[in-house]
């Protein structure tokens, strides 16, 4: 394996075009911008590479390590690493910022050097939280990437942006405080900022329920797990298409990643006495989120509902404690991202056009725009968990692993595949077939090559990884049964 520092060319070479876009950027040379921008993304991209190609698949331990002082009176590292539970996070950040960047090339025209940036500073940002072993890293990336975000909905977001915007910021703060309190916690029990460490450090029960519950607190809401999801709704709403698409692709998953590095290894007996209460808010959030989504008027409000539905199916995976539901968990997370972030690109493609997001305002779209209308057909269909896209593999390894632990809670859960079809379908229904609603509709104009091939690429993962899911699960099988011996075994002092 090289000695190249190819996580910290992932992490810094987009903030440093970011920085240069910031710093140079006008919108006297938009194409310059534009140009820049994606030359930025896609050397980010290309850093990712070895992340896939020279991965040792057989180990669970971690890799690509990096390691050098940063504070060193408080013994706190510039610490890097992956395994098999983070690296697809890295990687799909970095596919997810070049798409992102090719969605606003031309429906952005106020500040778009500021835009750019902006992206491409939070691409940075998420693949630090996702590549970080010491937990203050940790901390000041996950707490960092919130500034961008807020900027991209405040800035260019929709009429209610401000409260969109400061609700966002508010809720997942808030939650993070209780986190950094027990990153604290830790290192005076440890003397150490290290994750590592905290992993084999000996808590008593009530420690880690305690530590458990900041961490959930933090983690929940970025998810987010009903009942602290009600921030989503609105910041999808009011998000430009790309901050939708990066909000739901990857900005949701910190949450979850959490779980795995943070809340099974450092508190396992914590995870495994509190299990019931996150199984059940799991089940509410797969079943009464997906009830909620089939009233939605609104489109983005839709998908923002399947979203939160969807991750409450990782969040069951974890908590079940076997093979199945946790690699279901990871491969529902990485199929989600390209999933809802195809169904954001779409909705945004529709809004360009007609400045609506009201699904009444459509009807008859595949009569004016049929090549969109089939793409919309495959992502809503993968929405929905239809065999052959990634939708479905997900969804599947996570019921299968919830039958095994009980067969009622994988029942229940198995009902998301109904309520998924259903919203999801009955929107492609009303938006898409029938006569063409009114001359506002009967004026659209099909997919053009920029949008083609950006809904494409997305297209062709969503079946690939439906078609051909080992890349994936071969990368996080020995990291999950490390996970597991791990949490199987008591920590209590």
């Amino acid at each position: 394996m090289s000695s190249f520092p190819t996580l910290s060319a992932a992490i810094w070479i987009p903030i440093l075009f970011g920085v240069v876009l910031l710093a140079f950027g006008n919108d006297r040379h938009p194409a310059m911008v534009r140009g820049l921008a994606l030359i930025g993304a896609l050397l980010g991209l290309a850093v990712t590479v070895p992340l896939f190609t020279d991965f040792d698949r057989a180990s669970a331990a971690l890799q690509f390590v990096e390691k050098a002082p940063w504070i060193e009176a408080l013994s706190v590292n510039y610490h890097l690493g992956v395994d098999g539970l983070s690296v697809w996070f890295v990687l799909l950040t970095a596919i997810i910022t070049v798409i992102v960047v090719i969605a606003g090339w031309e429906v952005i025209e106020d500040k778009v050097a500021q835009y750019m940036a902006s992206f491409l500073i939070l691409s940075g940002l998420m693949i630090g939280v996702f590549s970080a072993l010491d937990g203050l890293l940790f901390y000041v990336f996950f707490e960092a990437t919130l500034i961008p975000m807020y900027i991209i909905i405040g800035v260019w977001g929709g009429p209610n942006r401000v409260y969109a915007a400061f609700k966002f910021f508010l809720y997942t703060l808030l939650g993070s405080l209780l986190m950094l309190v027990a990153l604290i916690y830790l290192y005076m029990q440890s003397g150490s900022f290290s994750i590592l460490d905290w992993h084999v450090l000996p808590l008593s029960m009530n420690e880690q329920v305690l530590i458990f519950l900041a961490f959930l607190l933090a983690f929940a809401v970025k998810v987010p797990m009903w009942p602290v999801h009600t921030w989503l709704p609105d910041a999808h709403v009011e998000a430009p298409t790309g901050g939708s698409v990066v909000l739901a692709a990857i900005m949701l998953k910190l949450g979850a990643y959490g779980f795995l590095r943070f809340s099974l290894p450092i508190t396992p007996d914590a995870s495994h006495e509190l299990s019931s209460m996150m199984i059940v808010l799991s089940l509410v959030a797969v079943v009464y989120i997906g009830l909620v989504a089939m009233v939605q008027t609104d489109m983005k409000k839709l998908v923002a509902y399947s979203s939160i539905a969807h991750m409450g199916f990782v969040t069951l995976g974890f908590f079940i404690f076997n093979q199945l539901g946790v690699q279901g968990a990871i491969v529902q997370m990485i199929s989600h991202g390209f999933v809802s972030g195809a169904m954001f690109l779409c909705i945004g493609v529709m809004y360009d056009r007609l400045h609506s997001r009201k699904i009444a305002d459509y009807g008859g779209v595949v009569n004016t725009m049929p090549k969109f209308a089939a793409l919309f057909m495959l992502f809503s269909m993968a929405n929905a968990g239809l065999p052959a896209t990634s939708g479905f593999i997900g969804e599947f390894l996570v019921i299968l692993g919830a039958v095994q632990f009980n067969f009622w809670i994988g029942l229940i859960a198995a009902t998301a595949l109904i309520w998924g079809a259903a919203y999801s379908l009955w929107m492609y229904k009303r938006v898409i077939f029938g006569a063409v609603a009114n001359e506002n509709v009967a004026k659209m104009k099909d997919v053009n090559r920029r949008e083609f091939w950006m809904l494409m690429a997305m297209a062709l993962l969503v079946l690939g990884m439906g078609i051909f899911p080992k890349p994936v699960t071969d990368m996080t099988e020995a990291s999950i049964d490390a996970l597991l011996k791990h949490v199987a075994v008591s920590k209590i002092k």
